[in-house]
């Protein structure tokens, strides 16, 4: 199995909600390791670009907007399958579509405010990561 990081972010829904330590706690659990960690709130500039793949989809805005409504926990985990894994622990984006036991299935409030976010592939992973992190920052 490879050992791969990605990231995730822990959003500002859920940071609101104080769920942070809760959501850590389910990643640890499951054998992904935190990396690298910090909180930001980002600018609405910074959440356009980094969310700018989505640019021009008719989400864009309210993405955009949720993301800069208040602090988020940046993370970069570490594992065996790390990229799946967290995408698993996750589940579906759509919370009304996530099977049960993942994050989103617990503690989303809905499609839009989904309090969590991981890389899909490697190479998004790699990008996302050098976006919130330097790599003097990563253990």
């Amino acid at each position: 199995m490879a050992i791969e990081r990605t990231l995730s972010m822990i959003k500002p829904d859920a940071v609101e909600r104080n769920l942070v330590g809760r959501i850590l706690a389910r990643f640890e659990e499951e054998g992904l390791s935190v990396a690298g960690i910090r909180k930001v709130h980002m600018s609405k500039r910074e959440a356009e670009g980094f969310y700018a793949v989505h640019a021009g989809r008719p989400f864009f805005d309210e993405l955009t907007d949720t993301m800069s409504a208040g602090p988020t926990v940046v993370l970069v985990l570490e594992g065996e399958n790390a990229i799946l894994k967290n995408r698993e622990i996750m589940g579906a984006t759509d919370p009304a579509d996530a099977a049960p036991g993942t994050i989103r299935a617990q503690v989303a409030i809905d499609k839009g405010r989904n309090s969590v976010h991981g890389s899909d592939a490697p190479d998004t992973a790699a990008q996302e990561i050098a976006y919130w992190f330097r790599t003097t920052e990563l253990f």
